[in-house]
């Protein structure tokens, strides 16, 4: 492989990468504006950081804003997917 080609190859993964990221990016603020219209989301800043809640359970504590958004949908989301495996195992 010559030069030019791996410079194309570093270029097109960065770019799948970047996309990659946007999209992640995307879909967790459509998720804070979701629950949050829905009345859903409440955030507070305190002396050990960002601490976020949905349905009023506590889900993340976190330095900056962002992390604590993204570290509450994660929380959630596991949260969510073990409801339901308990569920399909009782029936």
């Amino acid at each position: 492989m010559n030069w030019d080609t791996l410079t194309l190859c570093y270029q097109a993964e960065r770019e799948k990468a970047a996309n990659a990221a946007n999209a992640d990016d995307a879909a967790l603020w459509r998720w804070f504006c979701a629950l949050f219209e829905e009345g859903r989301l409440r955030w507070c800043r305190s002396a050990n950081g960002w601490l976020v809640s949905v349905d009023h359970k506590h889900l993340s504590t976190e330095a900056s804003f962002y992390e604590a958004i993204r570290v509450a949908r994660e929380r959630l989301d596991v949260g969510v997917r073990h409801a339901r495996r308990q569920k399909n195992a009782v029936q």
